[in-house]
């Protein structure tokens, strides 16, 4: 990030400049906040703050991907006084009211924002935003917060300020994450590990052009749902249910019966992912990412015939051993599990063929001009 576009803007030098990932998801979607199991990867798009500390209570923002090139102005906000917006903004001032409300004291401050992650791609901009923010905050202001300290402060940014209804798992890979390793977590104990992806295989990621977004619309309806079902079942949280005890048919009204047969054999998934990725089958790792796809389509209903048919696209590779919606769907991007050495040409393939047939869409967009992983 140039000390020129920061000076453009607020007359001086950064003095802190953080940075964090954002996330493809292998396999365990909207079952972190019901309690489960999840398994993201860090990518390699990363969202950059550059950041110094004012002598007073205002706080400037600058995007540097929003206003720069129009020569806007940039968005300010009084600590204490923090209100939503609608706009980016909110995450910042999440995190800033998240940090007043745990007894962390801070200045006014100037900030510039770069980032490469996409918004409403599914790869999840929002949490990168929050994770780099509060690493330029705890850098700037010395804050005693650990890493998983830190994505927590970023969930209630994102979940209490902002309004999405979000798990915790983007801001655990933000904070966590690694380009070479999933991050296996259980959501409902905080416990983690990275278990390495295999040398067999590369991971690409491809936007289907439907943008969506957590805090409206159907994610926080599906959430709902799965609160509702719960409470029918007697459990504290979906991941309380047993597997064995999925209803016939007519114990839960449709469509709660579906919305819980997803998140339990979702949860099953991400354990046996993790027990192929251990084992490097690679062919069994796929066929689980496509049957997670099959169930978000059908049981969850968080799919798009456009995602579905890029997915269809995918799966028809013979590069390709699976493919699914990757983030909380309703649009965004397709994960795909491609041999080693040919994610990057089996990617323009299927996007190419895509672009073809729904003539929208179709970006590559992991493995991409940043050396993204593709072997």
């Amino acid at each position: 990030m140039s000390a020129r576009r920061f000076a453009a803007h607020f007359g001086g030098a950064p003095t802190v400049v953080e940075d964090a990932p954002g996330r493809v998801n292998l396999i365990g979607e909207h079952t972190d906040y019901n309690g489960g199991f999840v398994l993201p990867v860090a990518i390699t798009r990363r969202t950059r703050v550059a950041l110094a500390v004012r002598d007073d209570e205002r706080v400037r923002l600058v995007s540097a991907d929003e206003t720069m090139a129009a020569g806007g102005p940039a968005l300010e906000y009084t600590l204490g006084a923090e209100q939503r917006t609608e706009r980016w903004i909110d995450y910042v001032q999440g995190c800033t009211a998240a940090l007043a409300a745990d007894g962390h004291t801070l200045r006014g401050f100037d900030a510039l924002v770069t980032s490469r992650v996409p918004i409403g791609s599914g790869l999840s901009s929002s949490a990168a935003l929050e994770v780099a923010m509060l690493r330029a905050l705890r850098s700037a202001f010395g804050l005693a917060l650990d890493d998983v300290a830190l994505a927590r402060v970023a969930h209630r940014a994102e979940h209490d300020f902002v309004g999405a209804r979000v798990g915790i798992m983007d801001q655990m890979a933000a904070s966590l994450g690694d380009e070479a390793a999933a991050l296996f977590l259980d959501t409902r104990s905080g416990a983690w590990e990275r278990v390495p992806l295999s040398a067999g295989v590369a991971l690409a990621v491809i936007d289907s052009g439907i943008a969506h977004r957590h805090a409206s619309g159907g994610y926080n309806a599906r959430r709902a749902e799965c609160e509702r079902a719960a409470a029918l079942l007697g459990v504290a949280s979906l991941r309380d249910f047993d597997a064995a005890a999925l209803p016939p048919g007519g114990e839960l009204p449709p469509p709660l019966d579906r919305r819980v047969r997803h998140v339990v054999t979702e949860n099953a998934r991400v354990l046996e992912a993790v027990a192929a990725l251990r084992a490097e089958d690679e062919r069994r790792l796929g066929a689980i990412l496509t049957a997670g796809h099959a169930s978000l389509r059908d049981d969850f209903e968080v799919s798009t015939p456009e995602v579905d048919r890029l997915v269809t696209l995918a799966a028809a590779d013979p590069d390709v051993l699976g493919a699914r919606l990757t983030g909380g769907g309703f649009g965004g991007a397709v994960v795909l599990l491609a041999r080693a050495g040919t994610a990057a040409e089996a990617a323009r393939r299927v996007a190419a063929a895509y672009a073809r047939v729904v003539r929208r869409g179709g970006a590559v967009l992991i493995p991409d001009d940043t050396g993204a992983r593709t072997s």
